[in-house]
């Protein structure tokens, strides 16, 4: 009887564990990666399809890797990102392995810095959906002001090595919650 507690303690930690943990994307995969898109066909459809695909949530992060002395990656506006205007970022990244973190639900708009490449279709708009349980308060002129705030700016990690795919990131609520549950489980062994 104390042997199928304890597995299924065990188990149910590796349950919690996997709902509570926050992934990491490589942004346009390994097929695309952070470039301009090679054809005609692909421009403005490549970047915002991938996003489309995706299920972002608070405390995801997005890897981007490129060239870093070729490109760069920007936060922008929504007007900014439909007029490809890179001159007043919300938050700017040249090192060629731009990690953000997805820190707020909402819309972020993402582009390239260098001239003529967002017109080319390197660019992208990531929905991140409310946690589940939070009730959306109504849109407002005081909420979208507080969006290009400093207070809403996405953070930034450097990533130095080669991250690829969709990496699972431990979050702090992880560590937390894996520390009670085990102590909780302290009591029944």
């Amino acid at each position: 009887m104390e042997y199928s507690s304890k597995v299924f303690v065990l188990l149910f930690l590796g349950i919690q564990v996997v709902l509570v943990t926050c992934i990491q994307f490589e942004v346009g995969d390994k097929t695309y990666g952070w470039e301009v898109p090679k054809t005609e066909y692909y421009q403005q459809l490549v970047y915002n399809e991938w996003a489309s695909k995706k299920r972002f949530n608070v405390d995801d992060t997005l890897y981007f890797g490129y060239d870093a002395f070729a490109d760069s990656v920007l936060v922008v506006s929504k007007e900014d990102y439909e007029k490809c205007h890179s001159d007043r970022p919300i938050y700017y990244s040249n090192d060629g392995h731009t990690v953000v973190t997805l820190d707020r639900p909402g819309l972020f708009y993402f582009m390239s810095g260098v001239a003529e490449h967002c017109e080319k279709g390197q660019k992208m708009v990531v929905k991140v959906l409310e946690p589940a349980g939070v009730e959306t308060p109504p849109a407002d002129a005081d909420q979208s002001e507080n969006q290009n705030s400093s207070e809403s700016l996405p953070q930034h990690k450097n990533n130095n090595n080669n991250t690829t795919g969709a990496l699972a990131a431990i979050s702090s609520t992880t560590i937390i919650f894996c520390i009670m549950t085990s102590l909780l489980g302290l009591f029944f062994f």
